[in-house]
């Protein structure tokens, strides 16, 4: 196979193409003219190898050892170039578990993601939220080998002081079009969503807290000019979202092009591709074919190395500045999709691959090492449609270790129920990304399967009201089924991730699809007067406004994440220390042999047989059924999916 890349550009022109039609471009002839490539990674998530952990499986849609061959061929192309990375490095793989749990992180340890990427010689990058989910310590010695400096500007010690530095200029020589050299000054600056101090409170409770991006830019940028920047790279860990700016927003790179000075937003943290990508679609300020925010270039790379982002500025220099007079932006992909199979386009880096070979294979014989057995399949396929057994086991284990740690305290009498979402429910991580564990062996790798995330457990002590409104939130990840018009309609808001889709264990009943969302896709009330949660009770008696539970939880929820009714982080009462993902295994050790059953305590309301609800599921989904609903398949789906609809 050939490592040849086809360039595939969205020319664009935006507000600096408006000054060369202003202009006639012979007005430039004798100023000097620096074509600049900058280049990003982002959410790469310790996914380094082509390969998949949980599924134990080569894997042609990851990997930074296969992002990194697009690096090379893109700087081949370009006189000049400079290569960022916009953070998530350092968890979101059996990888990085490994590293974090079996191997260790001591000061001067070089970890598997950072000695990858030290063979690519990176300019820069910044800090992504899952940095923080080990804790500062592990963050400081895991990044601390890094050839290249990182910056943040928005996250504060206690003593007041930035943790990291909020920029930096980097003094380079580059190539302009007549084959002189020139010295420029290149300011970055890098950001990550506020909430991290939600996210990982116990890791950052006294020790740091976070400004608003938008505020953290106004403050430093006009002091990066000032320090004499020729231009701005902003590495913006946030995604891009409309709405008016309010302050303290997760996704904020829309906003953020708005302050002046910045010429280049790299984003990420949404796992989308941009530009491109039905999600920013009639956004006011996105503009999806030329790839710009307010008319700024800006790129979004994928996740996991899915995608390189390019820009491609056009530099003119004016009396003693320089202006950018021309872009184009790109993501590129290191696979195809042909005939519903991922096609590679390029191969692996030999150097990158030898450079975490031996964590890589640590790492295999880490997942593979067995903890216990399943009698039944465990799988995901159904999970955003009807009770689910992947998700009812990490329900079941949170509630043994809560029950067990809260058994000498006051809370010991109140009901107990445990709220857990599935994580791997295809979506953007696309028809294989999937939870499927056959009966037999339980290894250490399906606990990762199971449980993706480095959560730990906690406990919240909430109303039967709380209960309820938690449910409504969790429901938003349907569309509102118009049975008036009838028809094919999509059951899922392809907005709504997966993983606030809490289903409630401990409670029985029925989400009714036909009505509207009480909460928007932020957690925000914007219908008052609807519910779709139907029929709530508890051991067989509805479930009273004023009741008491106990509901086992993770610390993203019970801090806030996702903003859910009764989490908001004044209603916890336990904060374990120990990962979902162990308690999940202890769960499993003890009982030797586990055969979680998807008992049917919620169910979806079917609307009536003049609409045609359809959902999409992975190509494996067709050798089970699942428990409480009928379903039909239908045929295929665009990306490799499978469209099913629901019967009743």
């Amino acid at each position: 196979m050939t490592s040849s890349i086809t360039r595939r550009r969205a020319l664009q022109t935006g507000a600096a193409a408006a000054l060369l039609t202003a202009a006639p471009r012979m007005a430039f002839a004798a100023d000097p003219v620096i074509k600049l490539r900058v280049l990003e990674t982002t959410d790469l998530h310790v996914n380094v190898m082509p390969y998949d952990y949980y599924r134990d499986a080569a894997d042609d849609t990851v990997g930074l050892a296969r992002t990194a061959t697009l690096v090379k061929a893109a700087r081949a192309e370009a006189k000049n170039s400079m290569l960022f990375d916009n953070g998530d490095l350092i968890q979101g793989s059996p990888l990085g578990d490994f590293v974090a749990y079996r191997r260790g992180m001591k000061k001067g340890d070089v970890h598997p993601m950072v000695a990858a990427m030290n063979t690519l010689n990176y300019d820069c990058g910044t800090l992504g939220n899952h940095e923080f989910n080990y804790g500062l310590e592990y963050l400081q010695n895991a990044l601390g080998t890094a050839k290249f400096p990182l910056v943040c500007a928005n996250v504060v010690k206690a003593d007041g002081e930035t943790l990291l530095k909020p920029w930096l200029l980097l003094d380079r020589e580059f190539v302009d079009e007549a084959g002189a050299k020139h010295k420029l000054k290149v300011g970055v600056i890098g950001f990550v969503p506020p909430q991290i101090v939600q996210w990982d409170k116990a890791h950052l409770d006294n020790k740091a807290t976070t400004l608003d991006i938008v505020d953290a830019a106004n403050k430093h940028v006009p002091d990066l000019k000032k320090a004499g920047a020729d231009i701005v790279v902003a590495l913006c860990h946030s995604g891009i979202a409309g709405g008016e700016r309010k302050g303290g927003e997760e996704n904020a790179a829309l906003h953020l092009a708005k302050v002046e000075g910045i010429d280049v937003i790299f984003t990420g943290h949404q796992h989308f591709v941009f530009p491109g990508g039905k999600e920013f679609a009639n956004i006011p300020g996105v503009d999806v074919q030329k790839g710009t925010l307010h008319g700024k270039p800006a790129v979004m790379a994928g996740f996991w190395g899915s995608h390189l982002g390019l820009v491609d500025l056009e530099l003119v220099k004016a009396g003693n500045t320089w202006k950018v007079a021309n872009f184009s932006t790109e993501a590129r992909p290191i696979y195809d999709r042909v005939d519903r199979k991922i096609v590679p386009k390029v191969e692996s880096e030999a150097a990158v691959v030898a450079a975490v070979q031996g964590d890589h294979d640590g790492a295999l014989k880490y997942v593979r090492e067995p903890v216990g057995t399943t009698s039944v399949p465990i799988h995901s396929y159904f999970s955003l449609v009807a009770d689910d057994a992947s998700v009812k086991i990490v329900a079941e284990a949170q509630a043994w270790y809560v029950a067990d740690l809260l058994k000498t305290t006051p809370y010991k009498d109140l009901p107990l129920l445990s709220a857990a979402a599935p994580f791997k429910a295809g979506g953007r991580g696309g028809p294989n990304y999937f939870t499927e564990i056959k009966p037999g062996p339980l290894a250490i790798k399906d606990m990762a399967d199971i449980y993706i995330y480095p959560n730990t457990v906690r406990a919240v002590k909430v109303t039967g009201a709380q209960v309820r409104e938690w449910l409504e939130r969790s429901a938003g990840i349907y569309n509102q089924i118009d049975v008036a018009k009838g028809g094919e309609q999509n059951l899922i808001n392809d907005k709504f991730p997966a993983y606030n889709f809490d289903v409630i264990a401990g409670v029985q009943y029925k989400i009714d699809p036909t009505q509207a969302s009480r909460y928007d896709d932020n957690g925000k009330v914007v219908a008052p007067d609807a519910h779709r949660i139907k029929d709530l009770t508890y051991n067989g008696k509805p479930v009273t406004d004023d009741q008491v539970f106990i509901v086992a939880t993770n610390n993203y929820r019970a801090g806030g994440g996702g903003n859910f009714p009764g989490a908001d982080g004044k209603t916890i009462v336990f904060e374990a220390p120990d990962l979902t993902r162990d308690a999940i295994m202890r769960f499993i050790i003890e009982r030797k042999e586990v055969a979680p059953k998807a008992d049917g305590s919620w169910s979806l309301v079917v609307p009536p047989s003049n609409v045609t609800t359809i959902f999409t599921t992975g190509p494996n989904a067709a050798a089970y059924q699942p428990a409480g609903i009928k379903i039909e398949k239908m045929g295929d789906a665009p990306e490799g999916f499978i469209k099913y609809r629901v019967v009743g």
